[in-house]
Formats: C-alpha cells, structure tokens, sequence
C-alpha cells in the first residue's frame, strides 16, 4: 500500500511534518475512496499550514503552480471532502509560488535573467488572493491609505458566488494577512444596473 507522504513533494527532500503527513493521508484516503479517484491521482501536495481563525482552525494547502488548474477544476468537491473529514475546519488552496527580489546593481552577477513578472512580491500577492478566493472571482480593489501611513485593502468579489464564499470571508482575511502581512478587506459591492 502507499505510505502517508505518497502525496506530498517537499523541495531539497525535506522531511514533511505530522500535520502535512496527516494531509497527505487524507489526500490518499479521498483517492482511495472517493469518485475523484481520477482527477487525484496525478496530483501532489508541496505543503500545508494550521492557522487560527477568531477562535476556530484554517487548514492551507499549498499546492505546485503547474497543478492548480487542475486542483480548481475538483476545488468544490475536494474542499467538501476535506472540511468533512478535518471537522468542519476551513480549507483553501493556495499555489506555492517564489518571490525572487528585486534585481541590484550588486546582484548582477548571479543571475544572468530578466526577474519575471510573475516572480515579482506585487504579482505574487495578487495571485494568492486570486487563488485564496476561487471560485469567487475578484471584480474590483481599492486601496486605503489610513492617516497613519497603513494600506488596507477593499477587494470586491462577484456577487454570483456569494452564497458559497460568504461564510468564509474572516478566513480569506486572516490567511491572506499570515501569507503576505497585508490586512485585507472583502466586500460584494452592489451592481449598478
């Protein structure tokens, strides 16, 4: 049979911890029994994180950039399952994505590239919110410089996936805070007809 790390690929071989092992299994578990046995056979896990959520427990996957079209495809079902199966704790997927910084004039000789947009901290942090709210979709941001020199950010979601991302919105919140240090806000504005 497989072992519970069967589904979990750690860079450099580093060893997963108890809670990512116990991810991993669960993973296993769901496709061992479950009619997603097909979509998750070919998918793996490069992480997970345990965060607290106002008194509760949020559950981060992270999951390879190549792979999360495929994990969106199955995203309903499988966070279904999961939440199941981990008591009713708030799951969300997020792409392990990297951050190269910002080239200098003492950097040069180490990379010989151009850094990519999509390696830039701006363009990351945009795709995790992108990735922490699906299958809501992001129709709107603001930005608010407080009088003390703090942002705060209004995103505004589809009101078409309102019913089935409402009840997460403190998790989007302070997921999205734990990743990136930024305080974020999410709001359904009204359409103008």
């Amino acid at each position: 049979m497989f072992s519970a790390n069967a589904k979990i690929v750690k860079p450099q071989g580093e060893k997963p911890d108890d809670f990512e092992a116990s991810i991993s299994q669960a993973f296993l578990d769901l496709e061992m029994n479950s009619d997603l046995k097909q979509q998750l056979r070919e998918l793996y896990i490069t992480g997970a994180k345990e965060i607290d959520v106002s008194g509760k427990k949020a559950i981060i996957i992270f999951v390879p950039v190549p792979q999360l079209r495929a994990y969106q495809k199955i995203q309903a079902r499988l966070v279904r399952e999961l939440e199941k199966k981990f008591s009713g704790k708030h799951v969300v997927f997020v792409a392990q994505r990297r951050i190269l910084p910002k080239p200098t004039r003492k950097s040069r000789t180490k990379n010989k590239q151009k850094r990519p947009r999509s390696r830039t901290l701006t363009s990351v942090h945009d795709c995790i919110l992108e990735d922490l709210v699906f299958p809501a979709e992001i129709v709107g941001k603001r930005i608010r410089i407080k009088l003390d020199g703090g942002r705060l950010f209004k995103v505004h979601l589809d009101r078409s996936n309102m019913t089935t991302v409402e009840h997460k919105m403190d998790t989007f919140t302070a997921v999205y805070k734990k990743l990136t240090g930024k305080d974020v806000n999410f709001e359904f504005p009204e359409q103008l007809s």
